[in-house]
């Protein structure tokens, strides 16, 4: 297993830049914007030989109360989890009562642990650490995690008592499994789900909306078989985003959605839907994922209140009738294990693979079945199809004139395709492909010629004339 090394500090110490600069990556958000970072982050590293995990917290000030205390009580976890504390103080601002606060616990806590003061730039370094000596928990490093300074020697000493990872073992990426990205509105209960789904509290839950600010992805288990959850930020109407933090989350979202295999798309039946729940999942059609609906908050509703919001999904997401419907409850459980079923079955359906021969059969069958409409006095004619990818599957259908073929009888295509090859929980995409007619050249060529010829007549009778 990686060594665990968990960062931790009081808010802005430069937690989530030192993150980013152990795992090579952009993964955590950054900005000089204290409480930026709310859940725990895990990420991977590789420093020569040797792989480790790092865990991002968000911030300790001793005084917490709110969503900060839930953020603290994620901070300790991390602690719980690690094989290493990398305690990170700020170097401009000096000695605070919240670092005596954390060196207080992590005494007790007894782990092993290494002070680091950041921000150490265009600084006296002696002068910078003095101050931290008292804390009492060993000799403080100084570095600059924006620029990276001391941060290669730092690691390799916290790494140097443990062991090379075997050249012959894959790295640990935590990254296998279908990845699910847990997506909706602010404050519909996505990380209520995402804690349910996991069996644990992994993420900060609070009745506020905009909790959740980052991506965090969760790689686990289930029954043996590996899975990636991505909890991610609520997106807003544009004219609501004023933060430049929030636009940030929101970019994380969108990204988040385009390397998720499947989306849970999170509404709220107390709510009910808005113009907001139609663009993201307008977002996620475009982008191609394969996608679950769980109506959440489903439990004390009145009856009245349930057939008004299944008539309104019904009638409103008729353009994303391809995805299962769930109707649960993220914070009591109920009906939440049924959302593992229709994850696999969206998945198997997105990758899935297809003979020409196969494909091509439910082509000429759907074509006897209902022709397509005569254009210009000719008909049009559907000769083969075969597989163009997956993710979302992609049909290829050749014939003539299938620039003109009907939108109606697209649909037709789509939902006989559907039916027969069993595919559920993912849109299909179909491109339509013309052969040329090998006569075009044939009668371009004969128009060049009998045009050489009149050109060939003007000049001789000009010639006649002349004489």
């Amino acid at each position: 297993m990686n060594p665990v090394i968990a960062l931790v500090g009081r808010p802005n110490v430069g937690k989530s830049t030192l993150f980013n600069r152990l795992t090579r990556s952009r993964d955590a958000l950054v900005a000089d914007f204290p409480g930026l970072t709310r859940d725990r982050k895990y990420g991977n590293g590789l420093l020569g030989g040797k792989s480790y995990t790092v865990i991002d917290t968000g911030g300790i000030s001793g005084d917490e109360d709110g969503i900060d205390a839930a953020m603290a009580e994620q901070s300790l976890q991390a602690i719980d989890e690690a094989d290493i504390v990398l305690f990170m103080v700020d170097g401009r601002s000096g000695l605070n009562v919240a670092d005596e606060a954390i060196a207080n616990h992590l005494r007790v806590n007894q782990k092993k642990t290494w002070l680091v003061v950041n921000k150490t730039d265009g600084l006296e370094e002696h002068s910078a650490m003095a101050d931290f000596w008292q804390l009492g928990i060993g000799e403080p490093r100084s570095i600059a995690a924006a620029h990276g300074r001391n941060v290669t020697a730092l690691i390799e000493e916290v790494l140097a008592p443990f062991p090379e990872r075997d050249a012959d073992l894959p790295a640990d990426t935590g990254t296998s499994g279908i990845r699910i990205g847990v997506i909706g509105r602010p404050n519909v209960g996505k990380s209520t789900l995402v804690n349910r789904l996991l069996g644990e509290e992994r993420v900060v839950v609070f009745d506020e909306a905009g909790t959740t600010r980052d991506a965090i992805e969760i790689p686990f288990e289930r029954r043996g078989k590996p899975y990636v959850l991505v909890d991610t930020a609520g997106v807003r109407r544009r004219k609501n985003v004023r933060e430049v933090s929030e636009k940030f989350s929101i970019i994380k979202t969108l990204e988040a959605i385009k390397e998720c295999h499947v989306a849970i798309m999170v509404l709220d039946a107390r709510s009910g839907l808005v113009e907001q729940d139609l663009h993201l999942l307008d977002y996620v059609l475009t982008s191609g994922r394969a996608l679950v609906l769980a109506v959440n908050k489903w439990d004390g509703l009145e009856s009245e209140a349930k057939e008004r919001m299944r008539a309104e999904v019904k009638r409103r997401l008729g353009f994303a009738d391809y995805a299962e419907l769930h109707f649960i409850s993220a914070l009591h459980g109920t009906a939440v294990g049924d959302l593992y079923p229709s994850v696999e079955r969206a998945f198997e359906s997105a990758n899935s693979h297809w003979s020409t021969n196969r494909l091509t059969n439910i082509l000429q069958d759907a074509v006897e079945q209902h022709q397509p409409p005569m254009i210009h006095g000719r008909r049009i004619k559907l000769r083969m199809a075969h597989q163009g990818g997956t993710n979302p599957p992609i049909i290829v259908v050749h014939g003539n004139q299938t620039a003109s073929l009907p939108e109606a009888y697209k649909r037709y295509l789509t939902n006989t395709f559907r039916k027969v090859l069993k595919v559920r929980g993912t849109p299909m995409r179909f491109e339509f492909r013309s052969g040329k007619n090998p006569y075009d050249n044939m009668a371009g060529a004969n128009d060049r010629e009998k045009a050489k010829k009149r050109e060939l007549d003007r000049t001789r009778s000009a010639r006649r004339g002349r004489r």
